[in-house]
This record gives structure tokens, C-alpha cells and sequence, in this order.
């Protein structure tokens, strides 16, 4: 057994694609590894909240020790439900216009708690080639039978619609809104039409890179698209844009019931600390007013990537989420280095978490990030 451990993890450093976790020392917009101070590009702070000193400030003058509670000390079904959860979750679903909305400790919780207690032998699965990590794990853990359609292919998704829906109790279409690799969006339009066109079809689209970034409020591309109760299963996550931890899932009320009597990942685990919570409702409060960061992110987005297309990369999309896909695991990691010492934190991504031959430099853009700062960094990029 410890022998083919060992193999295995030299055959990841032979590839390239052997990680560790960075010793990083994190000061306001920058990182500090050694001994080098550079600005981070790889952060999911995307509205720069995260490194906003005067936001912690004004939290804490809110609180008292009756209201620091750093431990919920159980479920969330035994004697973990603060009221500041239930207050979270009413503000969420006036926010979306939504029957009710029900809070879960990280979006891989989310993502491997609600199709498994949804689905069953008799539901199908078509699910996007590119969904998150957590979600395929969701899909293994149920029983339902899954396709996973070619990456935004709404054609060969509306074959696969009009082939099974009669040979199954249920299908789930499941996608992202803005893919987390490559920075692209679903089309939530056609994707809500085809969903209509059947009375067994259930959407379930997950807005974690959307959420706080997208819509006149931050909340999402649903709401950019006005298909939020469209949507069953709509899912969002805090520990991005909304600089905190957790998630939710916005559906009926009925869905909500069922999941509380049949989601594992929240029946079985202690919930998050009610100042989490807390935490969470005083951002997402303030969220509507920050039209000006999205604006600002959006507008340096496009600056980045119009750079990358005139260097001759490849740049789907049209997110705060920018890939520079360089190919090779050893070349990307080069790369990277070449960068950070320019003062640029970037990491490679690299297989498994993308294919073999795209490892990339993922650019993760913020609102904090300058427009002066992005025309130094792209001086500094090379051709593919």
C-alpha cells in the first residue's frame, strides 16, 4: 500500500502536476511567500470585500458576548438553529422573490447533499461535461442514471430532452452560470425553455462565481437573465464574492421540507458558527449597493481579456474568471513563476482539476485589482 502511494505521487512530480499546500502570509490585496509581496490574482474575493479592513470594523461594533457565538454545537435538526438563521434565509428569499431558501455549510455540501436525496433510480441526470468536482461526486452518490451533454451544447441537450422524457419518473438538467475553469456562462434562456417544454424536467444551476458578481443586485445571472424562479434548485455560495463561508439553495417550500428531511450533508454535521451567519446576512444585506464594484471588475475583465485574444490566447466568456490555457503542466508552471516575479500571485491549474493538456494560468480577477494594474500585468504576458 505505501509503495504504491509513493509510485504514484513520483509520477506526479514526473508530470508536473504534483501540489502542496503555498505558505502564504496574506496582507490586504497582496500575498507574501518567499520573501516576495505580490498582488493576488488567484483569490474568489471577487468584489474585494475579503481585504476591506472597514467592513470588519463596522461588523464588529455590532458585537457583544451574547452575540459572538463561534460554535453552533450541533445540527441544525437537534439544537443548532439560531435565530440568525432563519433571519438569513427570509432575507435571501425576499432578495430572489422565492418561496424559501435554505442554508447548508459550503457549496460542496450543496452540491453532494441535494441530488442524492432528490433523485432516485428513475431520474435521469443530464448534466453539463464541465460542472464543478462537487457536483459529479453528488451525482455518484445518488442512484439516478446520468449523461453529461457536451459543454453548453444546448442542441445535443434538447436531443437527449426529447429521447429519455418518457422513460423516466424525473430528469434534472444541472449546469453552472459562469463555469469556474473557463469563465463562460450557461444559457440560462434556452436552458429555462427546454426545461418548460416538459412537465418531468427540473433545473438545478449552480451560481457560486455569479453570486454577488452578476445582476443589478448581486444576485446572480438568473437575476441578470429574470429566470430566478424558473430555476428549482438554485444554488449560491458566500465564501466568493461575499467574502464569507456557506451557501444556499433557493426553491419552493416544499423542496425546502423535503431536503431537511432527506439531505444527508445537512442532517448529518454540525452547522457553521452563528457568527458566520452573521457575518454572511450583514454582507449580503449590503450587497444591492455595489453596483459599482460589479461595474468596475466587468469593466477589467475585458480588459484582460481583449490583451490575452491580441497575445493570441483563446479567451471564452465574458466573466471576472479568465483562463490563459497554456497546454503543457511544466510550461503553465514556468509561466506562473515567470509572473510572480513580476509581483503577479497566479497558480497553475492543472489535471485533474482541468483535462489533460489545458493546464492554465487562471486568472481570478477582484474589484480591489486597478485598471493600471491589470495594463501592467498584461505587459508582462507572453505569446501561447
Amino acid at each position: 500500500m505505501t509503495s504504491s502511494i509513493e509510485k504514484e505521487l513520483q509520477a506526479l512530480h514526473r508530470q508536473s502536476n504534483l501540489r502542496s499546500l503555498p505558505a502564504l502570509t496574506h496582507d490586504g490585496r497582496d500575498v507574501i511567500t518567499g520573501g516576495r509581496r505580490m498582488l493576488n490574482l488567484s483569490s474568489n474575493d471577487y468584489l474585494g470585500l475579503a481585504c476591506d479592513r472597514s467592513l470588519r470594523e463596522t461588523f464588529l461594533h455590532t458585537l457583544t458576548p451574547d452575540n459572538f457565538l463561534p460554535t453552533s454545537s450541533s445540527s441544525r435538526l437537534l439544537t443548532g438553529n439560531y435565530a440568525v438563521y432563519g433571519e438569513l434565509e427570509e432575507c435571501l428569499a425576499r432578495m430572489l422573490d422565492v418561496e424559501a431558501v435554505l442554508l447548508l455549510n459550503s457549496g460542496y455540501h450543496a452540491n453532494t447533499g441535494i441530488l442524492p436525496a432528490v433523485s432516485d433510480a428513475q431520474t435521469l441526470i443530464l448534466a453539463d461535461k464541465l460542472v464543478h468536482a462537487s457536483m459529479i461526486d453528488g451525482i455518484r452518490l445518488s442512484t439516478a442514471r446520468c449523461i453529461r451533454y457536451r459543454h453548453n451544447d444546448m442542441t445535443q441537450l434538447e436531443r437527449l430532452l426529447n429521447e429519455h422524457h418518457n422513460q423516466y419518473r424525473q430528469i434534472i438538467i444541472v449546469t453552472e452560470s459562469i463555469f469556474s475553469m473557463d469563465g463562460d456562462e450557461a444559457d440560462l434562456s434556452t436552458l429555462v425553455r427546454l426545461k418548460h417544454d416538459y412537465d418531468n424536467v427540473l433545473l438545478y444551476v449552480d451560481e457560486a462565481h455569479a453570486f454577488g458578481v452578476r445582476g443589478a443586485r448581486g444576485l446572480g445571472c438568473a437575476e441578470e437573465k429574470g429566470c430566478i424562479r424558473d430555476i428549482d434548485f438554485l444554488v449560491g455560495t458566500f465564501g466568493k464574492a461575499a467574502a464569507s463561508v456557506g451557501a444556499y439553495v433557493a426553491s419552493s417550500r416544499m423542496l425546502k421540507e423535503y431536503l431537511i428531511n432527506r439531505m444527508r450533508t445537512l442532517i448529518f454535521t454540525t452547522a457553521l458558527p452563528p457568527i458566520n451567519i452573521a457575518w454572511t446576512h450583514f454582507i449580503v444585506q449590503r450587497l444591492p449597493d455595489m453596483s459599482g464594484k460589479r461595474k468596475h471588475l466587468a469593466n477589467i475583465g475585458r480588459m484582460l481579456r481583449q490583451a490575452l485574444a491580441d497575445a493570441g490566447y483563446v479567451c471564452p466568456g465574458n466573466s471576472h474568471i479568465i483562463p490563459m490555457v497554456v497546454g503543457a503542466s511544466n510550461r503553465t508552471l514556468q509561466q506562473a513563476e515567470v509572473l510572480q516575479q513580476q509581483g503577479f500571485y497566479v497558480s497553475a491549474v492543472r489535471p485533474p482539476t482541468v483535462p489533460e493538456g489545458t493546464s492554465r494560468i487562471r486568472f481570478s480577477l477582484t474589484a480591489a485589482v486597478t485598471e493600471e494594474e491589470i495594463q501592467r500585468l498584461t505587459a508582462k504576458l507572453e505569446a501561447p
